[in-house]
């Protein structure tokens, strides 16, 4: 109903000592390849169950994430009928929380629209990295704002939070910090040191 999910298959299958259950499923009802993607989870014999499918893992922060990440891919791979009003609208991002409150609430507030690119990804732990971050979920949004402020915030400004198994959500992004740290009508009432660096770095 709102991304294009439409599910094929239930089915188990035992690899070693494991279960997995898994639900395979394709973009469309009229699919006639044998493309097809499946969402697994893996049954220990303890019963403990874990997904085991990494680009489904949002769906472990609730189905909105899910869904999120499921149409924003669509956009990224040109699909006609992605509902962009879903990916698109600030309240869908609410399980994203921060000190001053839920992120879509304090984007509605800051009278902030999304548009595109949008990310909700989870990102595993490359084995070859050791001092890397953990496996994290990540949420990628750009908005343009209708308030006073920079324009390199204001306009086509970037907003990253991360999070790990356990933990609250980081900001990642210099607009990011500002909303967890202040609240809408005070973003941009003054400049972080290190944020003029980083422009004084970036002009020619």
């Amino acid at each position: 109903m709102v991304a294009q999910f439409v599910p094929q298959m239930w089915g188990v299958v035992e690899l070693g000592q494991n279960d997995f259950v898994f639900v395979s499923w394709t973009r469309h009802r009229d699919n006639k390849s044998d493309e097809q993607s499946v969402i697994a989870w893996k049954v220990a014999p303890d019963g403990t169950i874990e997904l085991a499918s990494t680009y489904a893992k949002p769906m472990e922060l609730g189905w909105r994430a899910l869904a999120l990440s499921l149409i924003a891919t669509e956009v990224a791979h040109g699909e006609r009928g992605a509902n962009l009003s879903f990916l698109h609208d600030p309240t869908n991002f609410n399980f994203v929380t921060t000190p001053q409150g839920r992120l879509g609430d304090l984007l509605r507030h800051g009278r902030c629209t999304i548009v595109d690119p949008v990310g909700v990804d989870y990102l595993p732990k490359r084995n070859d990295k050791p001092t890397e971050k953990g496996d994290i979920w990540r949420v990628l949004l750009v908005v343009n704002c209708s308030i006073q402020g920079p324009r390199y915030f204001t306009h086509n400004g970037v907003i990253s939070f991360e999070k790990t198994e356990g933990h609250d959500w980081e900001p990642q992004s210099s607009f990011a910090k500002r909303i967890g740290k202040f609240p809408p009508g005070s973003w941009f009432q003054r400049t972080e040191p290190k944020e003029e660096e980083d422009l004084e770095e970036r002009r020619p």
